[in-house]
């Protein structure tokens, strides 16, 4: 199969990242994040009913019994980065929530359900109250001077290097920006012999959209052909706090 770029790459090993994506939606059968804008946000629900595959039910939580440990919990067993906002109707609501027990996370579990849970049940959860979580997407910069410099890496099952195809100072900057760096960029690419993500043709690549482009990727597993990725680096200065 021949890259749409470059035609130099088509000895490469080249696999649709689709199923592998669809792999990572799918990990978990106990929770998931509905309405959201990216594969990481969205209205939180339970799955109460794991035992029978057939008939399952889903209700969503009561912001009262979710706290911040819960939130990373989920945003781990969900393959996606940590906790960046937790409000109750964030994404929408349904009635009132059904899920009636407050969860007790220690932070360090691996699934909501293995947390602990009240032995009490709540009486009654008002709607508007349903938890809406916002997980920060698996995006990261690796190996530079600095937390705000380096390879730049996103995590779609698996943390790769991003091919440099079409990548802009501008998506740069959004880029720094959501890993609470400074707004400048500069850009260099380096060649790697690991495989790596590449967005199809058009794709852009920002921050906002980083996972959804990714969706229709590429991987390119080529140990000859030393493709471009980059390498990012964001001025040190700390965008305020929103």
């Amino acid at each position: 199969m021949k890259l749409p770029w470059d035609n130099r790459w088509s000895a490469g090993v080249v696999q649709d990242v689709d199923d592998l994506v669809k792999m990572q939606e799918n990990c978990t059968d106990s929770v998931r994040l509905l309405n959201g804008t990216s594969l990481c946000s969205g209205r939180l629900e339970v799955n109460y009913n794991q035992s029978n595959q057939s008939k399952q039910s889903w209700t969503s939580v009561c912001e009262d019994d979710f706290d911040q440990q819960d939130a990373e919990v989920v945003c781990r067993e969900i393959g996606c980065g940590p906790p960046s906002a937790l409000q109750g109707a964030l994404y929408g609501d349904v009635g009132a929530p059904v899920w009636s027990k407050e969860f007790q996370c220690e932070g360090h579990e691996s699934a909501l359900l293995d947390c602990r849970s009240s032995n009490s049940t709540r009486s009654s959860c008002s709607p508007g109250k349903a938890v809406g979580l916002t997980c920060s997407e698996p995006i990261r910069l690796v190996d530079g001077a600095s937390r705000c410099a380096g390879t730049l890496e996103v995590k779609i099952g698996e943390w790769r290097p991003v091919h440099t195809f079409r990548m802009t100072l501008k998506q740069a900057a959004s880029i720094c920006k959501h890993l609470n760096c400074g707004p400048r960029a500069s850009l260099k690419e380096k060649p790697t012999e690991r495989p790596l993500w590449a967005p199809r043709l058009y794709c852009e690549i920002t921050y906002f959209s980083a996972m959804g482009c990714l969706k229709h990727a590429i991987i390119i597993s080529s140990s000859w052909a030393f493709p471009p990725v980059l390498v990012l680096t964001c001025s040190d200065e700390w965008w305020p706090a929103p």
